[in-house]
């Protein structure tokens, strides 16, 4: 079995997490929406999650999940459907980087269509976090790897914005998931700007197919399409219709200027399985935590984390289960 990657420390002690089970479930998260305040100890290649204060805890982060995770699904049957989820594989880690130009924009790049997890999908550089890696470096290694960016020391600061319970696939009217991820999305300030950076991107073919800078307003726009947000929603006129990104050529090499409809950016998660162009639920996220941090979204009103005052239960937005598996026969 794969070293234990996160830890969960619900009795004293730090615990494993099996794949089937859902992070945010066992920590403590009901039928609301979230997320959650959760202490966290960011170690070498390792994260270690509680509910409440423990010893080690170096950062009070909010985590979530999205409101048809199929893990939350799960909590909610008698009986996990073991026989269609890995048994040798309990949560993974990742790390993804929510890179801010000195003029306040964030970076994202879409997701070849030939990759297996999460194809023609718009998200920040990140991937898996190696063993015994520091979680920045793990981050600025997947920035390097899949852009070229390499961020000269001393030009950049960072801190961690918040946690995210992936999926994939992500729904369970997809299929039944076969990676369990939690993800550390972290916020790195360079010094440059956005056309100092640009000018230095170098995409990774097999990894990226395009990439493109976002501001706070569409940024916020984007955010604002997914479930259980409290972002003031932007009306149609008051977004362009499209925003202007940078797309590789077939051969990889040469670049071309891709003009993105709005509509692409504003795409939820589809109950069928396909490779829509899209924002990924993660990323909105994380805009949203990015917009707090600039000072664009409400001030939180419980015990200091990120909030969604309203009550919204996930059952309005959860997946049954595939006919006849529920019981893992």
């Amino acid at each position: 079995m794969a070293a234990t990657r996160v830890l969960l420390l619900l009795s004293g002690r730090p615990e494993s997490v099996s794949f089937a089970q859902s992070v945010c479930g066992l920590l403590g998260a009901g039928s609301e929406l979230g997320p959650w305040p959760t202490y966290c100890s960011l170690k070498r290649g390792q994260l270690v999650l509680s509910d409440r204060p423990f010893p080690g805890a170096s950062a009070r982060l909010p985590l979530q999940r999205p409101a048809f995770c199929p893990f939350a699904a799960f909590n909610q049957q008698p009986k996990a459907p073991g026989a269609q989820l890995p048994a040798d594989r309990g949560v993974d880690l990742g790390v993804a980087v929510i890179l801010q130009s000195s003029d306040q924009t964030v970076l994202l790049t879409r997701r070849t269509r030939t990759l297996r997890i999460s194809p023609n999908l718009w998200v920040p550089p990140g991937g898996h976090v190696e063993l015994h890696e520091e979680l920045l470096d793990g981050g600025l290694r997947e920035l390097w790897e899949e852009t070229g960016l390499q961020l000269p020391q001393g030009q950049f600061s960072w801190v961690p914005l918040g946690l995210w319970e992936s999926a994939y696939p992500p729904r369970l009217s997809w299929g039944f998931p076969k990676y369990h991820h939690v993800v550390l999305y972290l916020l790195v300030i360079s010094q440059e700007s956005q056309q100092q950076l640009q000018a230095r991107i170098q995409p990774n073919p097999s990894e990226v197919s395009a990439c493109m800078w976002l501001g706070p307003d569409v940024a916020a726009a984007v955010a604002a399409t997914e479930d259980g947000t409290e972002m003031p929603r932007l009306s149609p006129q008051d977004l362009p219709p499209s925003v202007l990104a940078m797309e590789l050529e077939e051969d990889g090499r040469a670049r071309r200027p891709l003009v993105l409809p709005m509509s692409t950016l504003l795409q939820t998660t589809p109950t069928t399985a396909e490779d829509k162009e899209r924002v990924s639920t993660g990323t909105k996220f994380a805009l949203r935590l990015w917009l707090q941090h600039l000072g664009r979204t409400p001030p939180s009103r419980e015990r200091g984390a990120y909030m969604d005052p309203r009550p919204a239960k996930e059952e309005q937005n959860m997946d049954p289960l595939p006919p006849n598996q529920g019981s893992g026969k």
